[in-house]
């Protein structure tokens, strides 16, 4: 049950609109089933006789009362306006047990709390199966104003009660971090252009991939425009610095014809100019000169960091945990900027997920984070996707997704805990489509059987806890063809064991011999290494990678004047 409260001025308008046929006729039998007084409330709905000015005076009386006191000037944003509406696939509520739902809303709230004879006059329309809309006029018999600081927040809580007391399906309460929701008249702007997606959500999306791949804040504009978004900076006064953004989609005009902008924090919360200044470098660190040691290196990097933040998970910290949270949202989308597999639309999926989960009410340490983050940024520039490595990193992103989701459980955030999850869900469907043809392609190529039970020894001399395990577990051959391929690399397989199994620990791992496969696949060849290492003491600097824009960044061209993909 979702209700949505908002205030405004003018209260026979929205009487009208109540009653009316709605702007795409969807109002369907509009009438009062609740009210401050039923039998002094003209139904406009029921009652032939009855109008909207007749209404609309009744509900202003106490407004009236306050102008004269206020010498002819109504108070501000004294209309309130709660919809209220059921999930799809809820049971049917009858008029009286949205009468119900209405008393206990406008009591939460402060609006009319039960028993007070000079509390606000109210009405709660129904004109469709899953909805009524409470309105008041917030003057109070006394003259006062209602207190109703924090009444979204009220009204949520009270939804929750009314779900379970009712038998509804029990949503997630918020946190005032979500981004806002789109509005009636941008759905129905969108339904009419024939698009998929609001403006909003298509510029929200469009703003965080680019946010995650570039280095500093002027490239962040400039890779927009090149996206054929329009962009309006709002400059100081006084110092001259930019103090704010505003974007509009391409194609996206108002009935005058004039761009719809959007502000950066009206996208979300930490799309502010602000917010992202926390996480994007100073120029001066940005313009530093970047070297690539080799084309996998980003890949590598990145599982690495991802390994990493898995562990400040659970370290205690919570500030450094929600900045390694929301550098994990900048890299999914990397990840499936940098993917060329038919995949990539379910990882992108997973990312827009993840934006619920990036932020809570818990201030982020984005400094802690800079690895996740700065290793994501390579991995949008990466020119290539090794197999072995990218599903190591799929790998490592399904963990962290799962620990994610289990973080914010435990304290509490509903909303994040279930995005995570839906995230969680979409990047094991990556996974599992992606791993299965190589995990058995490692099993075809099984060393011989020689080769194994010396693999076998090294297990129980490096790992005795857990070597009944992954010498059972099915993916044990594909773990010794990845022995054999970093034994050939230059590593020591009892010492890399040892090494990777540190890393974190196995006990809740379901197929051990799979993450230890993972956890070594991302580890370095040490032979390429000291080739390299005795190439730049020789004299020979290791390449520089020529920065460029992130292909599918650049790509997502807008076709003709709308968003369609």
């Amino acid at each position: 049950m979702v209700p949505d409260v908002s205030t405004g001025s003018d209260t026979r308008g929205l009487i009208a609109y109540l009653f009316g046929p709605g702007r795409r006729d969807e109002h369907t039998d509009p009438h009062i089933v609740a009210a401050w007084d039923m039998a002094g409330a003209p139904d406009p709905g029921r009652n032939p006789e009855a109008t909207y000015t007749q209404l609309a005076k009744r509900l202003d009386a106490h407004v009236d009362l306050r102008t004269r006191e206020l010498g002819g000037k109504k108070p501000s944003q004294h209309v309130w306006h709660c919809p209220v509406r059921t999930a799809p696939g809820d049971r049917y509520l009858t008029d009286a047990d949205w009468a119900e739902v209405a008393r206990r809303i406008v009591h939460a709230t402060g609006i009319a709390p039960e028993g007070d004879e000079k509390a606000c006059r109210w009405i709660a329309v129904r004109h469709a199966d899953d909805h009524i809309h409470i309105m008041a006029t917030t003057v109070r018999a006394d003259g006062r104003r209602p207190r109703t600081h924090r009444d979204g927040q009220r009204a949520q809580a009270e939804c929750r009660k009314i779900e379970t007391e009712f038998g509804l399906r029990r949503l997630k309460s918020g946190d005032l971090t979500a981004p806002r929701t789109p509005a009636g008249a941008e759905r129905a702007k969108a339904e009419r252009q024939g698009q998929t997606v609001t403006a909003r959500h298509w510029l929200r999306e469009r703003a965080y991939a680019v946010a995650a791949a570039v280095h500093n804040e002027a490239d962040y504009f400039t890779v927009l425009q090149s996206l054929g978004i329009k962009v309006k900076t709002r400059i100081g006064p006084e110092t001259g610095d930019i103090i704010g953004y505003s974007i509009a989609a391409p194609g996206d005009t108002n009935a005058a014809g004039e761009p719809v902008w959007y502000g950066g924090s009206k996208l979300a919360p930490d799309l502010s100019i602000n917010r992202l200044r926390e996480r994007l470098p100073d120029q001066e660190v940005a313009d530093r000169p970047r070297h690539v040691a080799d084309s996998t290196a980003p890949w590598r990097h990145t599982t690495t960091a991802i390994h990493a933040a898995h562990t400040i998970l659970d370290s205690g910290d919570d500030a450094a945990a929600q900045g390694h949270l929301a550098a994990f949202g900048d890299a999914l989308y990397n990840i499936a900027s940098a993917t060329t597999s038919p995949h990539r639309t379910e990882l992108r999926a997973a990312a827009m997920e993840f934006n619920r989960a990036r932020r809570s009410t818990i201030r982020a340490d984005h400094q802690a984070a800079t690895a996740v983050r700065e290793a994501a940024k390579e991995l949008a520039y990466a020119s290539n996707q090794p197999g072995g490595l990218a599903i190591a990193l799929l790998f490592a992103t399904v963990h962290l997704a799962r620990a994610a989701a289990k973080w914010h459980e435990q304290r509490g955030h509903e909303q994040q805990a279930a995005a995570a999850e839906e995230a969680l869900r979409h990047l094991q469907t990556v996974y599992q489509q992606a791993a299965a043809p190589v995990l058995a392609d490692l099993a075809r190529r099984a060393p011989r059987a020689t080769t194994t039970r010396r693999y076998e020894q090294d297990v129980r001399a490096a790992l005795p806890n857990h070597a009944n395990r992954i010498l059972t577990d099915p993916n044990w051959t594909a773990l010794t063809t990845t022995l054999a391929h970093a034994e050939t690399a230059g590593h020591n397989p009892r010492r890399l064991l040892a090494e990777v199994a540190a890393q974190r620990e196995l006990d809740s791992a379901e197929h051990p011999a799979e993450v230890l496969t993972w956890r070594i696949t991302a580890q370095p060849n040490r032979r390429t290494q000291a080739a390299r290492s005795r190439s730049t003491i020789s004299g020979t600097p290791p390449m520089s990678a020529t920065p460029h824009p992130p292909a599918a960044l650049v790509a997502t061209k807008p076709e003709g004047n709308g968003r369609r993909r």
